[in-house]
């Protein structure tokens, strides 16, 4: 591929995103596409098929991300694989939201094909992960209506702070699975602690910063001072997060 074919084809990715984003995917021509390029269609088609190939090229990324993502996750020890799934789907979401936001608008990642089935299949993944291996069907359902719950905010609040709405939805999902009002992460086995303060002291918040400087984890410290780990995230840099 030449130079400037490299730099049509992104283009052409460029502008198909952008129109699917603001009109849908299926009501967007190949012709539009190619008009907004300045370019013909069958240059549009000399690149892709159609536009079920635009639409994986421009999942890849995020595709590719989420199977990662997965992967990483399965590789943790049993006790940590769910909160591991949770966040790092959360992660590719807050990531590739605006996918993400195309997707809920026509569910355009939805068309049978390949995309759907690697989409799909990491979604099923993530929901074993957040399940876990002894999840009867109500634990596997909870587990569907967590990662659910994931998606919606980032694409309701995309352009609040992103490590603010980050923490947020993890308190929610953490609610939902742990049954703890503050959104703690309880470890296996241990009984909830409930009625922790939902905010800290500027002192506080000073002393959370040192001790993740010190190599503590976000645990720890909601542990240390009787907090969850939410507040704990809230009062932590972007750059500080676990």
């Amino acid at each position: 591929m030449t130079e400037e074919e490299t730099r049509t084809r992104a283009r052409i990715l460029r502008v198909a995103g952008e129109e699917f984003a603001a009109r849908g995917f299926h009501a967007t021509s190949l012709r539009e596409i190619a008009d907004r390029v300045g370019v013909t269609k069958a240059a549009v088609l000399y690149h892709f098929a159609g536009k079920a190939d635009i639409l994986a090229a421009l999942a890849e990324p995020m595709l590719g991300d989420l199977e990662a993502a997965m992967t990483g996750a399965a590789r943790r020890a049993p006790e940590e694989a769910r909160w591991a799934a949770v966040e790092g789907l959360l992660d590719v979401w807050l990531t590739h939201r605006g996918l993400l936001r195309l997707n809920l608008q026509d569910l355009a990642l939805a068309a049978p094909g390949p995309v759907f089935e690697r989409f799909k299949g990491a979604l099923l993944r993530a929901n074993a992960l957040v399940a876990g291996a002894e999840a009867d069907f109500a634990g596997r359902v909870r587990a569907a209506q967590a990662i659910a719950m994931l998606g919606d905010p980032v694409v309701l609040f995309a352009d609040a702070p992103v490590d603010e709405l980050r923490a947020e939805v993890l308190a929610g999902v953490h609610r939902l699975l742990d049954g703890d009002g503050d959104g703690e992460v309880r470890r296996p086995g241990s009984r909830p602690r409930r009625g922790r303060p939902a905010a800290m002291t500027e002192e506080m918040a000073a002393r959370a910063r040192r001790l993740h400087g010190a190599g503590s984890t976000a645990a720890e410290i909601a542990d240390a001072l009787g907090v969850s780990r939410a507040t704990v995230y809230r009062h932590l840099a972007p750059s500080q997060k676990d």
